[in-house]
């Protein structure tokens, strides 16, 4: 595998902005940003704007940012992507089409996050359909209906909620079977067998010098060979709501699953040729953000919005599924986080936001604030010392953590 320091400055050989946020997750698909020279000031506001309904994540890049939001309505509804000037929040492109809202069980809206790679933009809808964009301009370079292309009838139960993942010249998306696509002009490569639809994204690894993917199906969790889309192994992994949320986390041919519902958490590894279970334990069940490892241990969120019972922030270590400890944390419920600088970014599901240090022995908080209100439940983004949050309806805030 490539290191993380050769990712990060060479992804695919070109050199990109070290603290830009390119796509779900960050430049290092694992929630882990590499900048550490911000302050821990949640009350330098710099901007706010209006993005529509929706969960989709922000992407940074070049000056830019971008993300997808739906107006709300429910008949003769529309869908846009985003394009803004990260400095002042204004718009620089939109693109708005037909899009039904979607909203079993939430507000609806798009939940994918869009993916850049080099110059081009990729986002899907919550209904399916694929777009690729020039970044600078948003002229639409090509675009696959993936419902009609899946032979679906409908799209799943909360939408194509999976982001886009760019692998060297493949483009991967989720939409029943694993698609990979030409990212130049959305010719189909291979197509995986058909499983029940991937809420979470996929993601890659290497293994003795082979390229594979994992992807927590809602039946299970798949290998795919990516050279041609043939699954390898299958684990079966369900919930009792006929979902499953989450990216895998991989360490080396280590792969942590964990979904909500009270399914919990369990660790595998991929011997070459089959999954081989380590363990499996309730530890750890996370609902639609997934926890971030750090060493060896990982930092996540257990519980669910829509069920009674624990809704706490808890550490576990990644190799053994043991729980170091755990807190109840009304302010925090079930969020989201990512970390930075040796420190844990948390969104409370209503607004509340909380910087601690990366500690496996306790919650080790630094600093608190109301920062917005609404449901969260959207992952923050720290992207050259600007921090960015969203709510359901649409309110996108900028927080300037730049030291001065």
């Amino acid at each position: 595998m490539k290191t993380f320091h050769t990712f990060l400055y060479f992804l695919c050989g070109l050199p990109v902005v070290a603290a830009d946020w390119p796509n779900w997750l960050g430049p290092s698909h694992n929630g882990v940003s590499n900048e550490s020279n911000w302050n821990n000031d949640l009350e330098n506001s710099l901007w706010k704007s209006k993005v529509g309904v929706g969960f989709s994540a922000v992407v940074v890049s070049k000056g830019r940012l971008f993300t997808m939001g739906h107006d709300g309505n429910k008949l003769n509804g529309r869908e846009s992507v985003y394009c803004l000037d990260v400095k002042t929040g204004k718009s620089i492109w939109t693109d708005s089409y037909s899009a039904p809202l979607i909203d079993y069980l939430h507000e609806g809206g798009p939940c994918s996050t869009p993916t850049v790679d080099n110059d081009n933009l990729y986002s899907i809808s919550k209904h399916g359909l694929l777009n690729a964009y020039l970044v600078n301009t948003g002229k639409k370079i090509w675009s696959t209906d993936m419902l009609a292309l899946s032979g679906m009838k409908k799209p799943p139960e909360w939408g194509f909620s999976a982001s886009p993942y760019v692998l060297e010249n493949l483009l991967l998306i989720e939409a029943g079977a694993t698609y990979a696509l030409d990212k130049t002009n959305g010719k189909v490569l291979w197509k995986s067998e058909d499983y029940r639809p991937a809420y979470g994204s996929p993601l890659s690894f290497t293994f003795r010098k082979k390229n594979l993917i994992a992807i927590l199906k809602t039946d299970g969790l798949v290998i795919l060979d990516a050279q041609n889309g043939k699954t390898l192994d299958f684990v079966k992994w369900e919930t009792s709501y006929r979902t499953n949320s989450s990216t895998p986390i991989i360490r080396d041919n280590k792969i942590f699953i964990s979904t909500g519902y009270r399914r919990g958490c369990a660790l595998f590894e991929w011997t070459g040729s089959s999954l081989h279970k380590i363990y499996e334990n309730k530890n750890l069940s996370t609902h639609m953000n997934h926890a971030i490892l750090v060493g060896d241990y990982l930092y996540g969120f257990d519980g669910n919005v829509h069920m009674s019972g624990p809704k706490d922030f808890t550490c576990i270590q990644f190799s053994t599924g043991e729980e170091q400890w755990r807190v109840s944390d009304k302010g925090l419920q079930v969020g989201s986080l990512l970390v930075a600088g040796e420190r844990i970014i948390a969104l409370g599901q209503r607004g509340e936001l909380v910087i601690a240090r990366v500690n496996n022995q306790r919650f080790d908080e630094i600093n608190r604030d109301q920062v917005m209100r609404g449901k969260c439940w959207t992952m923050p983004v720290l992207a050259n010392s600007k921090l960015y949050l969203r709510n359901a309806r649409g309110d996108l805030f900028c927080i300037d953590l730049e030291k001065t």
